[in-house]
């Protein structure tokens, strides 16, 4: 065993010279390489990312002036975030005190009170940001006890109780604080009245969302309450996203109507609800049989940003119901994702919501002075959670309440704007998404509140180019923010990376996770597209098809994963290489050789020798041969 041990110990002692010399040329080779070609090479092309609908330049051409103010007045521009389906909702940000702390409030036409968790509250969920301090804001003040408002117990302070329809409420007390709306907002901040729950139950304690923006008629509303400031015109405007985009644009003022806008007149001295005058509904071309005081029953027909979906009284959703299910005949009727729910379902769509109106009729609201409202199949549908290619119908019967209730749902990529100043509301068919950027790239917004910066507002979409520079693509990035937190994420990633493959139509392999950032209640991913097998590179016809059908938005998540924004891509280049880095493995190769061809060398004149030392020398037969004495046996 010594004498095997040490011939192997003396092998490697032979080889060491050749491995140390291996050693140092690798690391040459490992610094040349990473220095690359002497020539400098080519920067990565950058380029931003939106997405792309058939109506999107005549939308955007008419309402690029539309959107600058009223000529009077700025406007306070925000962006919406979530998603109407998978959160219940949407949201905006709002920035509250001095310093500002920053808010995730829901956008809700049907509430009059803005309110926040307060610091002392004791019944409050946990939400998205830290609850209000009054003490860490320089410019807070309580709104005293008055004849005017309801007094807390010891009657230092106003209070404020709000309930609502689905058996949740909110109370606390009021304050008075600087509110500022962003850094896109052209409106200063201004002193306003807000509540500071102290108690929540239902749904409002369970959200993931602060609280609630209230947008309604009132004497505590925020239009209120900067409409009699002067700071304001009275009116404002909302636009959803469409179906698995999500997110959106509010503006808080007046802008100038776009030409082919539809309009309602709404009754306030009817109710305290923003109401439309609803005369008929139509599908596919057809009127539901019904007298048209259906719709104009107690509240009328109202049109509230803070519910989901839509709830007709019992005879108009039966004709409704009928109306559209005889029109998808070719489509399998299945059980909805909910079993707690008799939802009325169809399978076999597809999954391309732009193909949805070659299945599903489509469906008209007629005002009263006869003007038409259209609606999509995203208008009144929503997507199966359960079934791919499934949808569900989002309109309900309201119980045994005839009042007519049209959610978000119905107004989806619809630019709805509350004229309140001449009582009437407006609805016009865009891409809200396209909406945003033409709000973004208008004059310079006045600075941002401290504490903002970094957010998800910050990387606002821009066009996307018709074409890329004619060469070899080694990676494209992607940046997407999706409407879903990263602990809920976080365990669905590498589905979502074969899901975008899927959709894209290239290998699972080829789609990696370069970078996950949480945003609150979003998540920010950066996606790496890499060349498909062994090669190095991609075509830039192949790269070209990949960002064609990210802009036409062809990637459609499943309701549990949220909707999602495209923000950037990013396509890098094949770099140049010098000669050297062209011809590496040649010299490899080459070198290769040359030492196994020396090692070989060595090893025949090692063998020679020692055979030729084997032999005895050769004496001549006549030589002199010394005596040799006998031993003893």
């Amino acid at each position: 065993m010594a004498g095997r041990r040490s011939r192997r110990l003396g092998s490697l002692a032979c080889l060491s010279a050749v491995g140390v010399f291996f050693f140092f040329f690798f690391c040459l080779l490992a610094s040349v390489a990473a220095a690359g070609s002497p020539d400098r090479p080519r920067p990565p092309l950058v380029l931003p990312l939106t997405l792309a609908y058939p109506n999107a330049s005549r939308v955007l051409s008419s309402a690029r002036r539309g959107l600058l103010g009223d000529g009077r007045n700025p406007n306070a521009r925000m962006r919406l975030h979530d998603d109407l389906l998978t959160n219940g909702y949407y949201t905006t940000r709002l920035y509250i005190g001095t310093p500002s702390q920053e808010f995730a409030l829901i956008v809700d036409s049907g509430s009059t009170v803005t309110y926040v968790p307060c610091a002392t509250c004791e019944q409050c969920g946990n939400h998205q940001d830290p609850r209000f301090q009054p003490d860490h804001s320089s410019t807070y003040s309580p709104v005293k006890c008055s004849v005017d408002c309801t007094c807390d117990n010891e009657r230092n302070q106003c209070t404020y109780e709000r309930q609502y329809a689905e058996m949740s409420s909110s109370s606390g007390v009021l304050g008075e604080d600087i509110v500022s709306f962003g850094k896109e907002s052209e409106l200063k901040p201004q002193r306003a009245v807000f509540g500071c729950e102290n108690t929540e139950t239902g749904d409002l304690f369970s959200q993931h969302a602060d609280g609630i923006m209230g947008l309604g008629r009132g004497q505590l509303s925020i239009m209120d309450q900067l409409v009699d400031k002067g700071v304001i015109s009275d009116s404002f405007s909302l636009c959803y996203g469409g179906m698995d985009v999500g997110g959106g644009t509010m503006v808080l003022g007046g802008m100038p109507v776009p030409p082919d806008m539809v309009f309602s007149h709404s009754n306030p001295a009817r109710s305290p609800y923003y109401n439309i005058e609803l005369n008929e509904i139509h599908v596919a071309g057809k009127a539901l049989r019904l007298d048209s005081r259906i719709f104009n029953s107690k509240h009328g027909t109202v049109l509230d940003s803070g519910t989901t979906y839509a709830y007709l009284p019992e005879q108009a959703f039966v004709a409704f119901k009928e109306a559209v299910t005889s029109k998808v005949n070719s489509l399998k009727k299945i059980r909805g994702p909910d079993p707690n729910y008799k939802d009325i379902c169809f399978a076999g769509a597809g999954r391309n919501v732009s193909k949805l109106s070659e299945v599903f009729p489509e469906v008209d609201m007629v005002f009263g002075n006869g003007q038409k409202l259209s609606l999509a199949p995203e208008n009144y549908l929503f997507r199966h959670s359960k079934v791919e290619g499934a949808y569900c119908l989002g309109v309900f019967q309201n119980g045994k309440d005839p009042t007519t209730l049209l959610g978000g749902i119905i107004v989806r990529n619809t630019l709805v704007t509350y004229d309140r100043h001449n009582e009437k509301i407006g609805f016009w068919k865009t891409n809200c998404s396209e909406l945003w950027e033409r709000l973004h790239i208008s004059e310079v917004p006045s600075p941002a509140p401290s504490g903002s910066s970094g957010s998800e507002g910050d990387m606002a979409p821009a066009p996307a180019p018709s074409g890329l520079p004619e060469f070899d693509v080694g990676l494209i990035t992607v940046d997407m923010s999706i409407n879903v937190t990263y602990p809920n994420l976080k365990p669905h990633l590498h589905e979502l990376a074969e899901l975008i493959a899927k959709e894209l139509d290239i290998d699972s392999r080829q789609v990696r996770v370069m970078n996950v950032t949480s945003q609150g209640n979003s998540t920010l991913i950066r996606w790496g597209i890499f060349p498909a097998g062994s090669s190095n590179s991609m075509s830039n016809a192949t790269a070209m098809g990949i960002i064609y059908r990210l802009t036409q938005h062809h990637v459609q998540l499943p309701e549990n994963l949220g909707s999602y924004q495209l923000l950037e891509w990013n396509v890098q280049p094949l770099p140049r290489r010098s000669w050297f880095q062209d011809h590496i493995v040649s010299i490899l190769i080459g070198i290769l050789l040359v030492v196994l061809l020396t090692l070989s060398a060595l090893l025949v004149l090692l063998v020679w020798r020692n055979k030729f030392r084997g032999q005895a020398a050769y004496r001549p037969v006549d030589s002199v041969v010394p005596e040799q004495e006998l031993q003893p046996l």
